[in-house]
């Protein structure tokens, strides 16, 4: 079961978190403060406001229960640790982190606010575990943005894969069951990160750029040039995943790098995706600790878009991006709990102990958010109507005071 309570010492918070928490869960056309606060039946947003700013909790332990939770429920020896980033569009520039920068949901440089992000994927589920807003250097050398943001003094400017390897050491460390990393080129064109990943003994997959060079028995080779001579015989059409049209094939190679420098030991590769359709490629460094097959690699190559998966059903379902804080603590808060739907969803999709009845399809995480919003959580919004609730309240108050006023027309001479 997945249990936050401990984290807040007061009981207030805790009901609170379980309101805001079902609000992200519900259907609203819009989520802030103002909405959850109207679907917990709140007079106002206080309340829901407090629970980001004022209230002394630790959104890093909330996360901690996340990542306990989703290894108990997803847990996999073999499972893949996914890294990415997403930005959300931001008008002006107090809010933190924000700045012009390359935003890969717009596909170009915007004004916007960029996290990185972990995510948990095994063959039978995935869940977001674990989030790091990036603070670019601009704001790291303002003390007057920073201080107006609320950003602590010991964060320091960190670049996304130093971000993301922080978390997986985490992640590692707790004792999460995991073998691989996967990502895109913005951290398979970092070494540190590859060497990191080598030194926890984690194999990775992790794309890189078309100029990208190689060590190989023959000298130093940009990869495109590598893949422009490989023959016919060199290429295996082998299938990524299922996707939204069925398993997607691609036609890969994969070539093994013996030369690499490395004092983790282990087997480098380079492999190569060519689209069946367009001919377009992609390249990925990989390196585990033992040899694997072509398949294995290819597997985790493609389990990395369960990531995208992941930021869509938290955008579109989850208001991971709705937010409208423009502090650190309340911006890592309104994450948190966005992770924490998340999770709590991506587990209740997740049946390992029994296989889904035949001619059947596997729920989806949107799905079942809005199951779980039809059979439980408007249901009990009816028998504790806010509106009856008001009503009751005003009645109440309307008692109140006439016996107020009674008892001081008694005792008056």
């Amino acid at each position: 079961m997945l249990t936050v309570g401990q984290r807040f010492r007061r009981p207030e918070p805790r009901r609170r978190v379980g309101d805001f928490v079902r609000g992200l869960l519900a259907p609203l056309p819009r989520k802030n403060c103002w909405t959850i606060a109207e679907h917990a039946g709140d007079a106002g947003p206080d309340g829901m406001q407090d629970l980001l700013t004022r209230v002394k909790w630790d959104d890093a332990e909330v996360r901690a229960d996340v990542r306990e939770f989703v290894g108990h429920h997803l847990g996999d020896a073999e499972a893949v640790l996914v890294i990415d980033e997403t930005g959300d569009l931001k008008k002006g520039r107090h809010t933190v982190g924000v700045q012009r920068q390359y935003s890969g949901t717009a596909g170009k440089i915007e004004n916007c606010q960029v996290a990185v992000h972990l995510v948990y994927a095994t063959e039978s589920g995935h869940a977001m575990l674990d989030t790091a807003l990036y603070l670019p250097k601009s704001w790291c050398d303002d003390p007057e943005r920073r201080a107006e943001a609320g950003v602590p003094e010991q964060v320091r400017f960190a670049t996304k894969p130093q971000l993301a390897s922080r978390m997986i050491a985490a992640a590692v460390t707790a004792g999460l069951p995991c073998r691989w990393v996967a990502g895109d080129e913005a951290y398979g064109n970092d070494p540190r990160l590859a060497a990191q990943l080598r030194q926890l003994r984690l194999g990775h997959v992790l794309a890189v750029a078309c100029s990208h060079q190689v060590i190989t028995a023959l000298g130093v080779y940009r990869v495109d040039a590598l893949a422009a001579g490989l023959p016919a015989t060199a290429w295996q059409r082998v299938s990524a995943g299922r996707g939204a049209k069925g398993y997607r094939y691609y036609d890969w190679s994969f070539t093994a790098l013996p030369h690499a420098a490395d004092t983790h030991g282990g087997h480098h590769w380079l492999l190569i995706r060519r689209n069946r359709r367009t001919g377009e490629l992609a390249f990925y460094r990989c390196w585990a600790p033992e040899p694997v097959p072509l398949r294995s690699l290819v597997a985790v190559a493609g389990r990395r878009w369960k990531i995208e998966e992941s930021f869509q059903a938290a955008k579109t379902g989850l208001g991971l991006d709705q937010h409208q804080n423009r502090r650190w603590t309340s911006w890592h808060r309104w994450t948190t709990l966005a992770i924490l739907a998340h999770a709590f969803l991506a587990a209740a999709t997740t049946h390992r102990s029994r296989p889904d009845p035949a001619g059947l399809t596997a729920l989806t995480v949107n799905e079942l958010r809005h199951l779980f919003n039809v059979l439980i959580i408007e249901p009990t919004r009816r028998r504790c109507d806010p509106l009856l609730w008001s009503v009751r309240r005003r009645r109440h108050q309307a008692r109140a005071m006439t016996s107020h006023y009674a008892r001081q027309a008694l005792t008056e001479p």
